[in-house]
């Protein structure tokens, strides 16, 4: 039954998407692909920012991390706001020239945490510990720094954080295992299952889950933080003037200090 649901919601999100097709030539109507929290919730504040300049937003939201590259490289939409850095890449690195997107800006960071219901400490973490992580390769990376910077496993020399993958792990002294699932599946599984005793959850799918700040173990540090969620639009489209008003309102002060006060630390303007 959830995989039937799950078929139908992408199909009909599919073909929300086709029917804009036709519509992203509207110079004053900005259509965009967002996750809810806390992408949607971002440019609900910058609504009448925009209609101010005289814009007017169209917000399509999944929670499916593959529809919204997809949707800007075939303009159903104009640009999408979801991803990160590292994503991002990967979808380019494996894109057709005529499908490659365009990082056009920053807007702000969710520093990934490592949540437990059995620990406090890391240094407590047990023996043959099962840690859940996301299966978005894009995502290890900064994973396994956050592992490595505190001595629960040792990576391979030389290897790029930004693009470690599980199998760059050189020393794992506690044995641990990792159990992968889709990244909008991860506080679910989270709050449901007790084989996991530590679960790295992206700052959004936590703010959804409304998980308990007390169960933080570890934080990812802000500070030059590469995983910067971005706006993205389909090369060649970056100068237009929509494009342009989107990335000045959501770049604004009156932006950066809704998501300070929102978000208390759980999201950071970039």
């Amino acid at each position: 039954m959830k995989k039937t649901l799950t078929f139908i919601t992408v199909l009909l999100l599919s073909v929300i998407l086709v029917a804009c097709q036709n519509k992203i030539e509207d110079p004053k109507t900005i259509y965009v692909v967002a996750t809810q929290i806390p992408h949607e919730e971002i440019l609900k504040e910058a609504e009448p920012l925009l209609k101010e300049k005289g814009y007017k937003l169209d917000i399509t939201v999944t929670d499916d991390y593959y529809v919204p590259n997809k949707a800007v490289a075939n303009k159903s939409a104009d640009v999408n706001f979801f991803q990160h850095i590292p994503f991002f890449d990967k979808y380019n690195s494996d894109a057709k020239d005529s499908e490659k997107l365009v990082n056009v800006a920053g807007i702000h960071i969710e520093p990934i945490a490592a949540y437990s219901k059995t620990i406090t400490d890391i240094n407590n973490l047990p023996n043959n510990a099962k840690v859940l992580i996301s299966n978005s390769e894009a995502d290890h990376g900064r994973i396994l720094s956050i592992l490595s910077q505190n001595n629960v496993v040792t990576l391979n020399e030389g290897v790029d954080t930004l693009t470690a993958k599980l199998s760059d792990i050189k020393e794992n002294p506690k044995n641990i295992t990792f159990k992968q699932v889709a990244p909008e599946l991860l506080a679910t599984t989270y709050n449901t299952e007790s084989d996991s005793q530590l679960a790295f959850i992206n700052g959004n799918f936590a703010l959804t889950a409304k998980l308990d700040n007390n169960q933080k173990v570890l934080v990812e540090s802000p500070t030059n933080n590469p995983y910067v969620n971005i706006l993205a639009v389909l090369n060649g489209r970056e100068n237009l003037p929509k494009i342009k008003a989107l990335i000045e309102v959501l770049t604004s002060k009156d932006i950066k200090d809704f998501i300070t006060n929102k978000y208390a630390g759980s999201v950071i303007p970039a």
